[in-house]
């Protein structure tokens, strides 16, 4: 019976895994600036992960559970980038993807380039908290998983969303990729009022 429960176990990892690699990885990256430091702080994430059990971690908390740890470990790696060195200017990570899509043109991904590099420009709690909120996370798990209030949270999100909205490069990529028909903007792509 033994071999069944390591399998179980294994399986049940590897379908983790499969699900939540890529939108670690971003989010690491995003955080630290360089894919190959992301990539040792998803697979710190995992290997903590083997040492969890699937019954003690319900399946609606292992992803708040991935993020908290890949967060913890990733501001541990800034943390000492700061005391070795003064931060310079972040890089924008290399798009991360296990699956090639082919349908991608080369548009679409010069529109995501440019989007996470207006992204990156962002304070660092905003960065981190709008790339959590963009991964799907409510307010209240972001709230937990970075120990800040929920409403703190919110001023974060709503403060880089803004920041990005009046980027005068954020107005040019909409209109480059048609959103003159996004809710919220008028032609000119200036926030509505009501």
């Amino acid at each position: 019976m033994r071999p069944t429960v390591l399998g179980d176990h294994r399986q049940w990892v590897l379908s983790v895994l499969e699900e939540y690699e890529v939108p670690l990885l971003r989010f690491a990256g995003r955080l630290l600036g360089d894919e190959q430091s992301a990539r040792d702080v998803v697979q710190h994430t995992f290997m903590r992960l083997c040492e969890q059990s699937a019954d003690r971690l319900s399946a609606a908390h292992v992803a708040p559970w991935l993020f908290t740890v890949c967060r913890n470990k990733a501001v541990d790696i800034m943390r000492r980038r700061q005391r070795t060195a003064a931060l310079g200017p972040l890089e924008t990570p290399e798009t991360v993807s296990k699956e090639p899509n082919p349908a991608d043109s080369a548009e679409r991904e010069e529109l995501y380039r440019r989007l996470n590099a207006l992204v990156d420009q962002l304070p660092t709690k905003q960065r981190e908290t709008v790339s959590l909120w963009s991964e799907g996370f409510t307010y209240r798990e972001i709230a937990e998983m970075t120990e800040r209030s929920e409403v703190n949270v919110r001023v974060l999100v709503h403060r880089a969303v803004k920041r990005l909205r009046e980027n005068p490069d954020t107005r040019e990529l909409l209109v480059s990729a048609g959103g003159a028909d996004i809710p919220g903007y008028d032609h000119e792509l200036q926030p509505r009022r009501p």
